[in-house]
């Protein structure tokens, strides 16, 4: 979602008027059980699978069955409230925990309250099958190809999801990193997929609460444009995940796992 904004370009001190397409954001306000959560800063669309990875990755809601979500309210600068209905006895820990975060849309961990919150816990991802770092380029091209609110704008993200045979699952954009990679989740578990994602490619650098998304998914291969932080190398390492960045042109850097490419071995 994007709106055109007028503004003056200025090119060795020449001026003209332009009309530029800017990327939405706005406030989304998720409720639970008719109280509120959290509040998302995101760009307006896809906001059931937005809430639905987002749930996934924060251990609320991580059962199969689809969720009810109620529109409270809708304005026409993309600010939403939305409720979703959860049995109680179906809520996970991270609600139990009565933990609110507000999520913005540069930091995926902003508003957890305890260092404790940051900690992922479980066993190594496992897996037989072998990454190609040959199919980058192709996965890239096609994710790139598919991102129509950047090309409006310049100013989102993109996550994809591809199944170990380098098939696209879904694309999701959004302004924010790790929103679009909530989308992407969301809409991998609603199309009951999540047992297909086998790599997820996203425009940005990733940091740890990407990483930390992908573990709770069981996606063990990130590939990034951008660079990666050293929290998102410990993790990935630590729970067998394979983090690449900096994947452009002919260039990539492995940062973890690297036993898991073909080429590698």
């Amino acid at each position: 979602m994007f709106f055109n904004y007028d503004g003056i370009l200025v090119v060795n001190e020449k001026q003209a008027k332009v009309s530029d397409g800017i990327v939405v954001e706005a406030a989304l306000q998720i409720n639970i059980n008719n109280k509120s959560y959290t509040v998302v800063m995101r760009t307006p669309g896809n906001d059931f699978e937005l809430i639905r990875g987002l749930l996934y990755a924060e251990d609320i809601y991580k059962v199969k069955e689809n969720l009810s979500f109620e529109i409270i309210e809708e304005k026409r600068n993309g600010f939403s409230i939305i409720n979703c209905n959860i049995p109680k006895e179906k809520l996970g820990k991270g609600y139990l925990n009565k933990r609110t975060l507000l999520s913005v849309s540069s930091c995926g961990i902003c508003g957890k309250q305890d260092l404790n919150d940051i900690e992922l816990k479980g066993k190594a991802l496992k897996t037989n099958e072998s990454f190609s770092s040959n199919k980058i380029k192709e996965m890239s091209l096609e994710m790139t190809e598919l991102q129509k609110v950047f090309k409006e704008t310049g100013g989102s993200h993109a996550a994809a999801i591809f199944d170990k045979n380098y098939h696209l699952i879904s694309l999701r954009e959004d302004i924010g990193r790790h929103n679009a990679v909530d989308k992407v989740i969301g809409d991998v578990i609603n199309q009951q997929k999540l047992n297909n994602s086998y790599c997820m490619l996203v425009s940005g650098r990733v940091s740890y609460e990407i990483v930390s998304k992908a573990f709770f998914a069981k996606i063990g291969i990130i590939v990034a444009v951008s660079a990666c932080s050293s929290l998102a190398i410990d993790y990935a390492k630590e729970f067998g995940i394979c983090l690449i960045g900096f994947s452009r042109t002919n260039k990539m850097t492995i940062y973890a796992n690297p036993k898991k490419i073909n080429e590698l071995k």
